[in-house]
Protein backbone atom coordinates (compact mmCIF):
# COMPACT_ATOMS: atom_id res chain seq x y z
CA UNK A 1 0.00 0.00 0.00
CA UNK A 2 1.19 3.14 -0.98
CA UNK A 3 2.36 5.83 1.54
CA UNK A 4 1.08 9.58 2.16
CA UNK A 5 3.35 12.03 1.85
CA UNK A 6 4.55 13.53 5.24
CA UNK A 7 2.91 17.05 6.25
CA UNK A 8 5.04 19.91 4.10
CA UNK A 9 6.28 17.06 2.14
CA UNK A 10 5.53 18.20 -2.06
CA UNK A 11 3.76 15.23 -3.56
CA UNK A 12 4.02 17.39 -6.76
CA UNK A 13 0.65 19.08 -6.65
CA UNK A 14 2.03 22.73 -5.53
CA UNK A 15 3.94 22.71 -8.46
CA UNK A 16 1.52 21.70 -10.87
CA UNK A 17 -0.71 24.60 -9.60
CA UNK A 18 2.48 27.24 -9.56
CA UNK A 19 2.31 26.41 -13.68
CA UNK A 20 -0.85 27.87 -13.76
CA UNK A 21 -0.21 31.23 -11.55
CA UNK A 22 -0.33 34.37 -13.83
CA UNK A 23 -2.14 32.91 -16.40
CA UNK A 24 -5.51 33.86 -17.69
CA UNK A 25 -8.07 31.50 -18.22
CA UNK A 26 -9.43 31.50 -22.39
CA UNK A 27 -11.78 29.39 -22.04
CA UNK A 28 -14.31 31.03 -20.25
CA UNK A 29 -17.42 32.43 -21.14
CA UNK A 30 -18.16 36.42 -21.31
CA UNK A 31 -20.54 39.39 -21.85
CA UNK A 32 -20.31 38.61 -25.81
CA UNK A 33 -20.30 34.78 -26.30
CA UNK A 34 -21.93 33.30 -23.01
CA UNK A 35 -25.71 33.16 -24.89
CA UNK A 36 -24.24 31.19 -27.70
CA UNK A 37 -21.84 28.89 -25.51
CA UNK A 38 -24.73 28.23 -23.60
CA UNK A 39 -26.78 27.31 -26.32
CA UNK A 40 -24.66 24.61 -27.14
CA UNK A 41 -24.75 22.52 -23.85
CA UNK A 42 -27.81 20.09 -24.34
CA UNK A 43 -29.44 21.52 -20.67
CA UNK A 44 -29.36 25.31 -21.84
CA UNK A 45 -30.39 24.68 -25.41
CA UNK A 46 -33.36 26.74 -26.93
CA UNK A 47 -33.96 24.70 -29.81
CA UNK A 48 -32.69 22.00 -31.26
CA UNK A 49 -30.06 21.45 -34.04
CA UNK A 50 -31.32 20.89 -37.74
CA UNK A 51 -28.64 18.21 -38.19
CA UNK A 52 -27.08 15.85 -34.72
CA UNK A 53 -23.37 15.04 -36.06
CA UNK A 54 -22.71 12.80 -32.73
CA UNK A 55 -18.79 14.26 -33.04
CA UNK A 56 -19.43 17.25 -33.09
CA UNK A 57 -22.49 17.06 -29.83
CA UNK A 58 -21.50 13.97 -28.52
CA UNK A 59 -23.57 15.07 -25.19
CA UNK A 60 -26.79 15.64 -27.36
CA UNK A 61 -26.32 12.35 -28.93
CA UNK A 62 -26.23 10.76 -25.82
CA UNK A 63 -29.40 12.28 -24.31
CA UNK A 64 -31.04 11.50 -27.36
CA UNK A 65 -30.12 7.29 -27.32
CA UNK A 66 -31.65 7.95 -23.71
CA UNK A 67 -34.51 9.52 -24.89
CA UNK A 68 -35.61 7.02 -27.38
CA UNK A 69 -34.04 3.52 -26.39
CA UNK A 70 -36.11 0.82 -27.79
CA UNK A 71 -36.12 -0.84 -25.01
CA UNK A 72 -38.83 1.43 -23.62
CA UNK A 73 -42.27 0.88 -23.86
CA UNK A 74 -44.20 1.90 -26.94
CA UNK A 75 -46.32 4.43 -24.58
CA UNK A 76 -42.64 5.69 -23.21
CA UNK A 77 -41.60 5.92 -26.88
CA UNK A 78 -45.10 7.80 -28.35
CA UNK A 79 -45.18 10.07 -25.48
CA UNK A 80 -41.54 11.16 -26.02
CA UNK A 81 -42.20 12.16 -29.75
CA UNK A 82 -44.93 13.59 -28.48
CA UNK A 83 -43.27 15.81 -26.69
CA UNK A 84 -40.69 16.46 -29.27
CA UNK A 85 -43.26 16.99 -32.13
CA UNK A 86 -44.94 19.60 -29.72
CA UNK A 87 -41.85 21.31 -29.60
CA UNK A 88 -40.92 21.72 -33.63
CA UNK A 89 -44.39 23.05 -33.35
CA UNK A 90 -43.76 25.89 -30.90
CA UNK A 91 -41.18 26.62 -33.05
CA UNK A 92 -43.12 26.78 -36.40
CA UNK A 93 -40.89 23.75 -38.07
CA UNK A 94 -44.73 21.70 -38.96
CA UNK A 95 -42.93 19.48 -41.30
CA UNK A 96 -40.15 17.95 -38.50
CA UNK A 97 -43.49 18.40 -35.85
CA UNK A 98 -45.13 15.86 -38.34
CA UNK A 99 -42.37 13.87 -38.66
CA UNK A 100 -42.06 13.47 -34.95
CA UNK A 101 -45.84 12.53 -34.70
CA UNK A 102 -46.27 9.82 -37.37
CA UNK A 103 -42.90 8.52 -35.65
CA UNK A 104 -45.03 8.40 -32.43
CA UNK A 105 -48.14 6.21 -33.77
CA UNK A 106 -45.75 4.01 -35.33
CA UNK A 107 -45.08 3.19 -31.77
CA UNK A 108 -49.07 1.47 -31.97
CA UNK A 109 -49.00 1.97 -28.14
CA UNK A 110 -52.39 0.75 -26.61
CA UNK A 111 -53.29 4.45 -25.46
CA UNK A 112 -55.79 5.15 -27.27
CA UNK A 113 -56.28 9.14 -25.92
CA UNK A 114 -52.15 9.76 -26.60
CA UNK A 115 -52.82 8.38 -29.75
CA UNK A 116 -55.34 10.40 -30.59
CA UNK A 117 -53.34 13.51 -29.06
CA UNK A 118 -51.00 12.53 -31.62
CA UNK A 119 -53.44 12.44 -35.01
CA UNK A 120 -55.27 15.53 -33.65
CA UNK A 121 -51.41 17.08 -32.90
CA UNK A 122 -50.20 16.24 -36.52
CA UNK A 123 -53.44 17.45 -37.68
CA UNK A 124 -52.95 20.88 -36.48
CA UNK A 125 -49.07 20.73 -38.46
CA UNK A 126 -50.66 19.59 -41.31
CA UNK A 127 -53.61 22.06 -41.61
CA UNK A 128 -50.66 25.14 -41.59
CA UNK A 129 -48.70 23.21 -44.18
CA UNK A 130 -51.78 23.79 -46.27
CA UNK A 131 -51.99 19.82 -46.55
CA UNK A 132 -55.73 19.83 -45.34
CA UNK A 133 -56.88 16.54 -46.51
CA UNK A 134 -54.08 15.18 -44.84
CA UNK A 135 -54.93 16.90 -41.78
CA UNK A 136 -58.71 16.23 -42.03
CA UNK A 137 -58.03 12.29 -42.77
CA UNK A 138 -56.01 12.87 -39.15
CA UNK A 139 -59.08 13.92 -37.09
CA UNK A 140 -61.44 11.50 -38.60
CA UNK A 141 -58.95 9.33 -37.14
CA UNK A 142 -58.64 10.80 -33.84
CA UNK A 143 -62.41 10.86 -33.63
CA UNK A 144 -62.97 7.29 -34.25
CA UNK A 145 -60.33 6.97 -31.13
CA UNK A 146 -62.14 9.55 -29.20
CA UNK A 147 -65.54 10.97 -30.84
CA UNK A 148 -65.58 13.83 -28.37
CA UNK A 149 -62.29 14.96 -28.56
CA UNK A 150 -63.26 18.63 -28.57
CA UNK A 151 -59.57 19.65 -30.39
CA UNK A 152 -60.33 17.07 -33.17
CA UNK A 153 -63.72 18.00 -33.80
CA UNK A 154 -62.44 22.29 -34.04
CA UNK A 155 -59.73 21.17 -36.56
CA UNK A 156 -62.23 19.21 -38.49
CA UNK A 157 -64.22 21.91 -39.28
CA UNK A 158 -61.52 24.39 -40.16
CA UNK A 159 -60.59 21.55 -42.73
CA UNK A 160 -63.91 21.44 -43.93
CA UNK A 161 -64.28 25.38 -44.35
CA UNK A 162 -60.57 25.44 -46.04
CA UNK A 163 -62.02 23.07 -48.50
CA UNK A 164 -65.41 24.94 -49.35
CA UNK A 165 -67.07 21.82 -47.73
CA UNK A 166 -69.51 24.42 -45.91
CA UNK A 167 -72.09 21.78 -45.05
CA UNK A 168 -70.00 19.17 -43.54
CA UNK A 169 -68.36 21.92 -41.29
CA UNK A 170 -71.87 22.74 -40.26
CA UNK A 171 -72.73 19.32 -39.19
CA UNK A 172 -68.97 18.71 -37.23
CA UNK A 173 -70.05 21.82 -35.33
CA UNK A 174 -73.66 20.27 -34.39
CA UNK A 175 -71.87 17.36 -33.07
CA UNK A 176 -69.83 19.33 -31.50
CA UNK A 177 -71.70 21.69 -29.91
CA UNK A 178 -73.96 18.21 -28.61
CA UNK A 179 -71.14 17.66 -25.55
CA UNK A 180 -69.93 21.02 -25.78
CA UNK A 181 -72.95 23.18 -26.34
CA UNK A 182 -71.45 26.70 -25.23
CA UNK A 183 -68.14 26.35 -26.97
CA UNK A 184 -67.29 29.62 -28.15
CA UNK A 185 -65.22 28.66 -31.21
CA UNK A 186 -67.69 26.01 -32.37
CA UNK A 187 -71.05 28.58 -32.36
CA UNK A 188 -68.35 31.10 -34.15
CA UNK A 189 -67.08 28.77 -36.64
CA UNK A 190 -70.84 27.38 -37.32
CA UNK A 191 -72.03 30.62 -38.25
CA UNK A 192 -69.14 31.75 -40.46
CA UNK A 193 -69.85 28.40 -42.31
CA UNK A 194 -73.19 29.24 -42.76
CA UNK A 195 -72.80 32.59 -44.22
CA UNK A 196 -70.38 31.11 -46.49
CA UNK A 197 -72.42 28.50 -47.67
CA UNK A 198 -75.25 30.87 -48.58
CA UNK A 199 -72.44 33.10 -50.34
CA UNK A 200 -71.56 29.91 -52.34
CA UNK A 201 -75.32 28.85 -53.03
CA UNK A 202 -75.73 32.28 -54.10
CA UNK A 203 -73.06 32.54 -56.54
CA UNK A 204 -73.70 28.78 -58.11
CA UNK A 205 -76.77 30.59 -58.44
CA UNK A 206 -75.80 33.53 -60.47
CA UNK A 207 -73.83 31.10 -62.21
CA UNK A 208 -76.37 29.01 -63.32
CA UNK A 209 -78.65 32.04 -64.79
CA UNK A 210 -75.50 33.45 -66.50
CA UNK A 211 -74.94 30.22 -68.29
CA UNK A 212 -78.23 29.32 -69.30
CA UNK A 213 -78.54 33.36 -70.09
CA UNK A 214 -75.34 32.95 -72.46
CA UNK A 215 -76.77 29.70 -74.04
CA UNK A 216 -79.98 31.72 -74.88
CA UNK A 217 -78.33 34.13 -76.69
CA UNK A 218 -75.93 31.48 -78.14
CA UNK A 219 -78.52 29.27 -79.62
CA UNK A 220 -79.96 32.70 -81.02
CA UNK A 221 -76.43 33.79 -82.50
CA UNK A 222 -76.08 30.43 -83.94
CA UNK A 223 -79.36 29.85 -84.96
CA UNK A 224 -78.40 33.54 -87.12
CA UNK A 225 -75.90 31.83 -89.00
CA UNK A 226 -76.90 28.76 -90.53
CA UNK A 227 -79.96 31.50 -92.03
CA UNK A 228 -77.79 33.08 -93.71
CA UNK A 229 -75.90 30.26 -94.59
CA UNK A 230 -72.22 31.36 -93.14
CA UNK A 231 -69.81 29.13 -93.19
CA UNK A 232 -67.38 28.26 -90.34
CA UNK A 233 -63.91 27.28 -91.01
CA UNK A 234 -63.81 23.22 -89.83
CA UNK A 235 -60.83 21.77 -89.06
CA UNK A 236 -60.26 18.27 -90.78
CA UNK A 237 -61.22 15.67 -88.10
CA UNK A 238 -64.74 17.93 -88.10
CA UNK A 239 -64.81 17.42 -91.77
CA UNK A 240 -64.46 14.06 -92.13
CA UNK A 241 -67.11 13.39 -89.22
CA UNK A 242 -69.59 15.84 -91.09
CA UNK A 243 -69.31 13.59 -94.35
CA UNK A 244 -69.75 9.91 -92.49
CA UNK A 245 -73.09 11.46 -91.22
CA UNK A 246 -74.27 12.94 -94.77
CA UNK A 247 -78.45 13.09 -94.15
CA UNK A 248 -78.49 12.96 -90.23
CA UNK A 249 -79.79 16.82 -88.94
CA UNK A 250 -78.86 16.50 -85.48
CA UNK A 251 -75.54 15.15 -86.64
CA UNK A 252 -75.14 18.58 -88.42
CA UNK A 253 -76.11 20.41 -85.61
CA UNK A 254 -73.76 18.79 -83.06
CA UNK A 255 -70.53 19.78 -85.83
CA UNK A 256 -71.94 23.52 -86.61
CA UNK A 257 -72.50 23.55 -82.72
CA UNK A 258 -68.43 22.48 -82.05
CA UNK A 259 -68.00 24.95 -84.46
CA UNK A 260 -70.22 27.82 -83.18
CA UNK A 261 -68.28 27.13 -79.37
CA UNK A 262 -64.97 27.29 -81.22
CA UNK A 263 -65.04 30.96 -82.70
CA UNK A 264 -62.65 32.85 -80.75
CA UNK A 265 -61.74 35.91 -82.64
CA UNK A 266 -57.55 36.35 -82.26
CA UNK A 267 -58.21 39.95 -81.23
CA UNK A 268 -60.94 38.93 -78.31
CA UNK A 269 -63.49 40.25 -80.13
CA UNK A 270 -66.63 37.83 -81.28
CA UNK A 271 -69.72 37.76 -83.14
CA UNK A 272 -72.66 39.42 -81.93
CA UNK A 273 -76.77 39.87 -82.42
CA UNK A 274 -77.67 43.18 -81.81
CA UNK A 275 -80.97 44.08 -80.08
CA UNK A 276 -82.69 43.90 -83.61
CA UNK A 277 -81.09 40.67 -84.31
CA UNK A 278 -78.75 42.02 -86.93
CA UNK A 279 -74.97 40.14 -86.77
CA UNK A 280 -72.16 42.25 -86.29
CA UNK A 281 -68.56 40.97 -86.95
CA UNK A 282 -65.16 41.83 -85.89
CA UNK A 283 -63.38 42.03 -89.47
CA UNK A 284 -59.94 42.16 -90.92
CA UNK A 285 -59.08 44.49 -93.58
CA UNK A 286 -55.54 42.91 -94.96
CA UNK A 287 -52.88 45.27 -97.02
CA UNK A 288 -50.43 42.58 -98.35
CA UNK A 289 -48.30 45.00 -99.85
CA UNK A 290 -47.63 47.05 -96.69
CA UNK A 291 -48.00 43.71 -94.41
CA UNK A 292 -50.22 45.84 -92.75
CA UNK A 293 -53.91 45.86 -91.63
CA UNK A 294 -57.00 47.25 -89.92
CA UNK A 295 -59.55 45.69 -87.37
CA UNK A 296 -62.80 46.81 -87.27
CA UNK A 297 -64.40 45.61 -84.12
CA UNK A 298 -68.11 45.47 -85.03
CA UNK A 299 -69.11 45.81 -88.45
CA UNK A 300 -72.83 45.34 -89.47
CA UNK A 301 -73.71 42.26 -91.45
CA UNK A 302 -75.53 45.06 -93.58
CA UNK A 303 -73.32 47.80 -94.27
CA UNK A 304 -71.59 48.38 -97.05
CA UNK A 305 -67.76 47.92 -97.48
CA UNK A 306 -67.45 51.44 -99.61
CA UNK A 307 -68.93 53.02 -96.06
CA UNK A 308 -66.11 51.90 -93.99
CA UNK A 309 -63.53 52.29 -97.03
CA UNK A 310 -64.73 55.97 -97.51
CA UNK A 311 -64.14 56.36 -93.42
CA UNK A 312 -60.54 54.97 -93.07
CA UNK A 313 -59.51 56.53 -97.02
CA UNK A 314 -61.80 59.29 -97.19
CA UNK A 315 -60.02 62.48 -95.98
CA UNK A 316 -56.58 61.11 -94.26
CA UNK A 317 -53.79 58.89 -95.59
CA UNK A 318 -52.22 56.11 -93.05
CA UNK A 319 -48.96 56.28 -91.94
CA UNK A 320 -47.39 53.56 -93.99
CA UNK A 321 -49.10 54.86 -97.31
CA UNK A 322 -46.06 57.42 -98.17
CA UNK A 323 -47.31 57.31 -101.89
CA UNK A 324 -51.01 58.51 -100.95
CA UNK A 325 -52.36 55.85 -103.09
CA UNK A 326 -54.99 54.15 -100.53
CA UNK A 327 -58.04 55.98 -102.27
CA UNK A 328 -61.64 54.08 -101.70
CA UNK A 329 -62.58 54.54 -105.47
CA UNK A 330 -58.88 53.06 -106.49
CA UNK A 331 -58.74 49.66 -104.32
CA UNK A 332 -59.88 46.27 -105.40
CA UNK A 333 -61.02 43.93 -102.65
CA UNK A 334 -60.77 40.25 -102.23
CA UNK A 335 -61.89 37.55 -100.03
CA UNK A 336 -59.40 34.05 -100.36
CA UNK A 337 -60.97 30.88 -101.04
CA UNK A 338 -58.00 28.85 -99.21
CA UNK A 339 -59.18 25.60 -99.36
CA UNK A 340 -58.46 25.89 -103.29
CA UNK A 341 -55.97 29.15 -103.17
CA UNK A 342 -58.57 30.93 -105.53
CA UNK A 343 -59.06 34.55 -105.10
CA UNK A 344 -63.18 36.20 -105.12
CA UNK A 345 -63.33 39.84 -106.21
CA UNK A 346 -65.81 41.91 -103.72
CA UNK A 347 -67.83 44.64 -104.91
CA UNK A 348 -67.45 47.29 -102.66
CA UNK A 349 -71.15 48.66 -102.87
CA UNK A 350 -71.84 44.70 -101.42
CA UNK A 351 -72.80 44.39 -97.79
CA UNK A 352 -70.72 42.06 -95.34
CA UNK A 353 -73.95 39.72 -95.33
CA UNK A 354 -73.86 39.51 -99.03
CA UNK A 355 -70.14 38.46 -98.94
CA UNK A 356 -70.46 36.10 -95.95
CA UNK A 357 -73.55 33.87 -97.38
CA UNK A 358 -71.29 33.53 -100.70
CA UNK A 359 -70.47 29.59 -101.15
CA UNK A 360 -67.09 29.75 -100.84
CA UNK A 361 -66.73 32.04 -98.65
CA UNK A 362 -65.64 30.68 -95.10
CA UNK A 363 -64.96 32.69 -91.78
CA UNK A 364 -61.90 31.31 -89.88
CA UNK A 365 -61.28 32.25 -86.12
CA UNK A 366 -64.11 34.37 -85.92
CA UNK A 367 -62.87 37.01 -88.18
CA UNK A 368 -64.21 37.66 -91.61
CA UNK A 369 -60.99 38.37 -93.74
CA UNK A 370 -61.26 40.94 -96.81
CA UNK A 371 -57.63 41.91 -98.45
CA UNK A 372 -57.39 45.24 -99.80
CA UNK A 373 -55.07 45.86 -103.18
CA UNK A 374 -54.55 49.37 -105.24
CA UNK A 375 -55.55 48.07 -108.41
CA UNK A 376 -53.12 48.80 -111.50
CA UNK A 377 -50.14 49.16 -108.56
CA UNK A 378 -47.28 46.97 -109.49
CA UNK A 379 -47.86 44.78 -106.63
CA UNK A 380 -51.44 44.31 -107.49
CA UNK A 381 -50.53 43.16 -110.62
CA UNK A 382 -47.65 40.89 -109.27
CA UNK A 383 -49.64 39.45 -106.37
CA UNK A 384 -52.55 38.42 -108.74
CA UNK A 385 -50.25 36.58 -111.02
CA UNK A 386 -49.69 34.23 -108.84
CA UNK A 387 -53.30 33.83 -107.60
CA UNK A 388 -56.69 32.36 -109.19
CA UNK A 389 -59.43 34.50 -109.58
CA UNK A 390 -62.57 33.68 -110.10
CA UNK A 391 -66.16 35.61 -110.69
CA UNK A 392 -68.28 36.58 -107.26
Amino acid sequence: MASRPAPGEDDGMDAFIDQFKGKKYKEGFNEDNWEEEFDKIPMFMKKAPEELDPLEQPELACIQTILYDEDQSPEELAKTYKNEGNQYFKEKNYKKAVISYTEGLKRKCSDSELNAILHTNRAAAQFYLGNYRSALNDVIAARKLKPSHLKAVIRGVLCHIELKNYSKAIAWCDEGLQFEPKEKQLIELRANADKQKRVEERNVRKAKLKEKKERVQADALMKAIKERKIKLFQPPELSSQNSDDDGDDKEDDKVFRTLFDGINSENGIVVHLDENGNLNWPVLFLYPEYEQMDFISVFHEDTRFIDHLTVMFGENFPPWDTEKKYKPNNLELYFEDEQREDLYRVDPMCTLRQVLSHDRCVVKAGNPRILILVRGSSFFRDFLSGKKLQAN
